[in-house]
């Protein structure tokens, strides 16, 4: 495919701008060698800065993770900080993760930062997204930056922006942000020459802090310390968890962790794995086969920034199981509730937070307990602004999302692995006090709140047609609801970007009460729930399913989660969504 004229003058500007030697090196490769498709996804665009900051593959262009998208990005920050607090001094928080090029970012954004007079706290070595989420708000900062993709392939780097509550930034500054991040249009406007005097380095002392904070959670160490040999496996998935986990498990009482080795050292080509995320069971394998040849009680693994936990359990059948993100954050909400409960700490101002597509039966739990339950969108931005909303008044317990995220108390404003790998410890170390598993305290707890099963599907379409499509698909489903789906009629429409709610049945409309958002959301008469989602970091569109059944005993589990499973594949083939 022949370059369009738009993305020869922007690859020309690259080639004759202020670029560094080895950026048109690469890009003056890929011209010579006929590499027109490579050169199109480089430059067929700029890497857009969206309401989290950046995220895309590393490499030279405009469409590119680099130096100099960076660079655009954080004077655009700068320039907006700048702006909103005059005559102050303006303090930033930055950290990063075990990825390639990541130290060297942060590094240049720290510069950046230091370069238009504002005062840049950088840690001294990776260190996990929560532990930058809390030194925001532990210095002050205005605002903190931590460099990261997450859980993307190796290919990936990004810049995640944080406000001075410690949370993602929301409405009005991410869009405030990203205006001032477009108006620059050139490098040339990137102060890049730092200012070593506006830059601190943060290290043990931060640590301590944070880790202290940590500990505070802990509601139950006398079941620690009469099971304080609790086996348990951890991977840090070569990331950043490795700095923190040990220490918080250590803190806490646990005396026998095992570190899955080959996963313990931060590389950022992720070695061991395809693909670096504790949602997937390949990932864990090392993890699982090391838990199975040591009989241990629990594995913990984290991402590479260390804001997303998986965990595996034994079975009744003495089989390693994988629980997903909602049996989890399930598990975590009965756990904090009831311990919070005998341990006489319960208040009538408590309350949880999750997501629209995170299981309801959290909100089961929370009732149980006289507890609040708020539902926000997905994002822990929102679960931020909840709690920001209701400080002073209310306290929060805890919250997450079926994504493998949660965040106990509200010291940290984003998901935190490394305080929820330690209470996940200790719920399996009272469980095992109490002579259980803990997958068999998940299904006592699903016999007592009904079986709730989820799951999901991502569709991917690639390149900007599939952007399209995914746009398509979203308005097919608006105009044409479904009237019914797996042979039940869907009683009720939920567009969160509207911010309606229609009763189909009666016609009736209510608001969300939520902020606008693409998600649509069809409620069966039988109480089963359907998403629709598009991501809004990569190309794709993803549906979550939730249904539930009565748990009469723990001996049917087996059979009843079977029965769901198969009522979820109904409603894939009726949508025609494989």
């Amino acid at each position: 495919m022949a370059l369009t004229p738009e993305i020869q003058t922007r690859v020309n500007s690259w080639l004759t701008g202020n670029y560094d030697a080895d950026t048109k090196a690469s890009i003056q490769q890929l011209l010579d060698s006929g590499q027109d498709e490579a050169l199109s996804d480089a430059f067929y665009r700029t890497l857009e800065f969206g309401t989290g900051g950046l995220r895309g593959i590393m490499g030279a262009g405009s469409n590119r993770m680099n130096r100099y998208t960076l660079g655009m990005a954080t004077q655009g920050l700068s320039n907006y900080l700048l702006k909103s607090f005059p005559n102050q001094e303006i303090k930033v928080a930055l950290a990063h993760d075990s990825r390639n090029n990541s130290r060297e970012f942060a590094e240049i954004a720290a510069g950046i930062f230091s370069a238009n007079g504002i005062t840049a706290y950088l840690f001294e070595a990776l260190r996990p997204t929560p532990e930058l989420s809390f030194a925001i708000r532990h210095l002050g900062c205005q605002s903190g930056c931590v460099i990261t993709a997450s859980h993307n392939p190796k290919e990936y780097n990004g810049y995640k922006v944080y406000w001075a509550d410690g949370s993602q930034v929301v409405a009005p500054h991410d869009k405030n942000i990203i205006a001032e991040v477009e108006a620059i249009q050139s490098p040339d406007e990137v102060k890049f020459t730092a200012d070593p005097s506006r830059i601190h380095t943060l290290g043990a002392d931060m640590d301590e802090a944070y880790l202290n904070e940590v500990h505070k959670l802990s509601i139950n160490p006398a079941a620690i310390q009469r099971q304080h040999d609790l086996k348990i496996v951890y991977t840090p998935l070569h990331g950043t968890g490795i700095t923190m986990v040990p220490k918080a498990l250590a803190k806490f009482g646990f005396t026998n962790v095992s570190i899955v080795e080959a996963q313990a050292t931060p590389d950022g080509n992720f070695p061991t794995v395809l693909s670096p995320n504790p949602e997937e069971k390949v990932a864990m394998q090392m993890a699982l086969d090391q838990a199975k040849a040591q009989d241990a009680d629990l594995v913990l693994a984290t991402d590479p920034d260390a804001d997303r936990i998986g965990i595996g359990v034994k079975n009744t059948a003495g089989e390693w199981v994988l629980l997903n993100g909602n049996q989890t954050a399930a598990l975590l909400t009965q756990y904090l509730l009831s311990a919070r409960k005998e341990a006489g700490k319960m208040t009538d101002k408590d309350f949880i937070v999750y997501t629209i597509v995170t299981s309801d039966v959290l909100s089961d739990i929370a009732r149980n307990y006289g507890v609040t339950a708020y539902q926000t969108l997905t994002g822990f931005k929102y679960i931020a602004g909840i709690i920001r909303e209701r400080e002073g008044r209310e306290t929060y317990i805890g919250g997450g999302e079926e994504s493998y995220g949660y965040m106990i108390g509200d010291f940290v404003r984003d998901k935190d692995s490394i305080s929820a790998c330690a209470i996940i410890a200790e719920m399996a170390a009272v469980a095992k006090d109490r002579g259980q598993s803990l997958y068999e305290a998940m299904v006592q707890m699903y016999t007592e709140y009904g079986l709730y099963k989820e799951d999901l599907i991502s569709l991917t379409k690639k390149g900007q047609r599939g952007a399209e499509e995914i746009q398509e698909m979203m308005r097919s489903l608006r105009a044409n609801p479904p009237k019914t789906i797996a042979n039940q009629p869907v009683v009720e429409l939920r567009d969160y970007k509207t911010g309606v709610i229609r009763n189909l049945l009666t016609g009736a409309e209510t608001g969300t009460g939520l902020e606008s958002s693409n998600v649509l959301q069809f409620i069966l008469a039988d109480g089963s729930k359907v998403s629709a989602r598009p991501s809004g970091t990569e190309p794709k569109i993803k549906f979550y399913f939730s249904v539930r059944n009565p748990l009469g005993s723990a001996v049917d589990f087996d059979q009843v989660n079977a029965k769901l499973g198969d009522y979820i594949n109904l409603i894939i083939e009726d949508m025609q969504l494989k």
